[in-house]
Order: C-alpha cells, then sequence, then structure tokens
C-alpha cells in the first residue's frame, strides 16, 4: 500500500512537473516574440535615422554632438547581442531623439523643410507603436518571471535554467526629466 501512495506522489510530481515545464515554455516564448515584435520596430525607426541626419547634416550650425549620439546610440545597438545591452542602448537613443527634436525649435529652417518634417512624422508613429510594444514586452515579461519566481514553478526554474527577463525601463534620471529647450 505504501509503495501505491508513493508511485501516485511521483505520478503527480511528473505531471505537475511536465505542466509547469510547458507553461514556463510557453511564457518565454511569448517574452521572445514581444521583444521580438519591439525589434522589428526599432529596426523600422533605425532604418529612418541616417535619413535624419543627412537631412539634419546639411544645417551646419547645427548641434554636433546631439547628432553623435543618436548615430552613436544607433550603431550600439545594432550590436547589441542581448536583450539587456538591447534596452540600454534603446533607451539611450530614445533620450538622444527626443533632445533632437526638441532643438529644431531652435533651427526654423530645419523645422520648415519638408523632408525633416516628413521623417518625424514617420518615426513619431513609430515611437507610438515601439511604446505600445514596450507595454507588451513588459506584461509578458511580468507574468513570465512571477511564473519563475512563485512556488512550486521557481523549483522547475531553477533546474531547467530559466531566468529572469529584463524590463523596457526608464534607467537614468537623466531621461526622466523634460528636456529644456533654450533660445
Amino acid at each position: 500500500m505504501f509503495g501505491i501512495i508513493i508511485l501516485i506522489l511521483i505520478v503527480i510530481i511528473v505531471i505537475m512537473g511536465i505542466s509547469i515545464y510547458n507553461k514556463l515554455v510557453k511564457e518565454k516564448n511569448y517574452v521572445d516574440e514581444a521583444f521580438s515584435t519591439i525589434d522589428v520596430y526599432l529596426k523600422k525607426r533605425y532604418d529612418l535615422i541616417p535619413n535624419l541626419v543627412s537631412t539634419v547634416k546639411g544645417y551646419k550650425d547645427y548641434e554636433g554632438d546631439t547628432l553623435t549620439r543618436v548615430i552613436e546610440a544607433r550603431n550600439r545597438y545594432m550590436s547589441a547581442t542581448t536583450p539587456e545591452e538591447k534596452i540600454a542602448n534603446e533607451n539611450m537613443i530614445t533620450g538622444a531623439l527626443t533632445k533632437l527634436f526638441a532643438l529644431t525649435e531652435s533651427y526654423p529652417e530645419l523645422k520648415a523643410n519638408q523632408n525633416f518634417m516628413q521623417l518625424q512624422d514617420e518615426l513619431v508613429k513609430l515611437e507610438s507603436e515601439i511604446l505600445q510594444s514596450r507595454k507588451y514586452y513588459n506584461g509578458t515579461v511580468r507574468n513570465y518571471n512571477t511564473l519563475c519566481q512563485t512556488f512550486p514553478a521557481v523549483i522547475f526554474a531553477r533546474i531547467f535554467g530559466f531566468t529572469n527577463y529584463p524590463y523596457f525601463k526608464v534607467e537614468n534620471e537623466e531621461e526622466k526629466k523634460n528636456v529644456k529647450v533654450e533660445f
């Protein structure tokens, strides 16, 4: 009788383990899919940046430092390999683009440039799509991380090497502040 009880407990644990493992895999795949969606939108945005840079370069007095930061952040993102690196570089480029667009207020001739305004409109639309994708990503990360941290799934997550994913969030205090435009 004791052997049957042990056997039933083992079967229950195995079935529970398989179920939890499958749930972990499913949630991890949701996170990967959400990150992939962000990647697609960011690729679109980064493909627009060289056009934006070439338009802005036509204005010799333009803020070279801001332009350099945009280019450097884009290049770092394109060479990043881990989600953590991509998120950090994405935060940098978002801040640099925000400053770039805020500075256009100081350059009426740039603001009047049809090509620049069209590129800016496209980037604004993409920013909205990226924001929605980040929300979805963060939601899937929340679900996955919660699963990985709650009992009994935490046991199986550790056994099978499931680790937490990072959230997309503003990392430094400078990016959280409003951009000041001085004339």
